[in-house]
């Protein structure tokens, strides 16, 4: 209390003279309306034309549909090769089962489901009866078809699916849920990739989206536009497994975080002191 007596009566002192505290007072006063002005400029409202979707939405409606979505299987993806056909036992030797063990408070539980399968660098598998099969490069269709033939020698109309188990995406940048997302039907576009990551934010940058891919070990990335409906015709569109894409900021947020990312705190620190010196200074 002593202390906070003596800043109190210093103050007292050092503006007892008029003409100094008025002086005072006004440089505060303009320098807490500069970084006020300072930050209402660079947080001003952005124009809808640099927020808004697809803008020119109706041009798609007479450009054929985009189908370009046929993932091929590469290295290091994880399959899952289910064979059937009308005779079950013929077919059990290339569905062997991996049982699993789990513990549930104290009690072990098995568990059967598929062998998975994965491709090596050099882009094969090793498959029950048939032995090496080279995968990588081929669309899942191109796959199956090719499992199905090896298997025909030793099953009458075998039925064959094929799935890859990891294809997984990931969303960063300026987006509500940043993360890595599982994708179940191995079909997605980048428009519901962001609705996986809950849409930009208002300081994502719509006209420059990357998108970073790499195939056989060779990077590769593309810029979306996402206020055009050009980006329906990209061949990024429709994603594939282990994209990355990346929303950057806008230059509103990135004059923001490199300038005045401590206004708010200046303005408080500088009303605070005005209302001080006001309070001090009250005839």
């Amino acid at each position: 209390m002593a202390i906070k007596g003596c800043f109190i009566y210093l103050l007292k002192i050092t503006f007892a003279h008029s003409f100094f505290r008025k002086k005072i007072l006004k440089i505060y006063i303009k320098f807490s309306i500069l970084l006020l002005a300072i930050s209402t400029l660079t947080t001003s409202c952005v124009s809808k034309k640099k927020v808004l979707y697809l803008q020119d939405i109706e041009q798609i409606a007479d450009n054929p549909a985009n189908t370009n979505y046929n993932i091929s299987i590469r290295a290091n993806d994880l399959l899952t090769i289910n064979v059937s056909a009308l005779n079950p036992e013929a077919v059990a030797p290339f569905n062997q089962p991996l049982v699993g063990r789990t513990s549930i408070d104290g009690i072990v539980q098995t568990a059967q489901q598929l062998q998975t399968y994965l491709v090596s660098v050099d882009g094969t598998i090793e498959f029950p009866m048939v032995g090496t099969i080279a995968l990588s490069g081929l669309t899942r269709t191109e796959a199956t078809e090719k499992v199905k033939e090896l298997i025909s020698k030793y099953v009458k109309n075998p039925i064959v699916n094929i799935r890859i188990l990891n294809f997984k995406v990931s969303v960063l940048g300026e987006v509500q849920r940043p993360g890595t997302f599982t994708i179940n039907d191995e079909r997605i576009t980048v428009l519901e990739a962001l609705g996986l990551s809950g849409d930009m934010t208002i300081f994502g940058d719509r006209k420059n989206v990357k998108i970073i891919r790499e195939i056989d070990g060779v990077k590769t990335y593309g810029e979306l536009d996402f206020t055009s409906s050009s980006i329906i015709d990209s061949p990024f569109y429709y994603l594939q497994q282990n994209d990355v894409v990346i929303v950057s900021p806008n230059q509103a947020q990135i004059q923001s975080s490199s300038f005045n990312r401590n206004t708010s705190v200046f303005i408080s620190i500088a009303g605070i002191i005005i209302s001080v010196i006001s309070v001090l200074t009250r005839n």
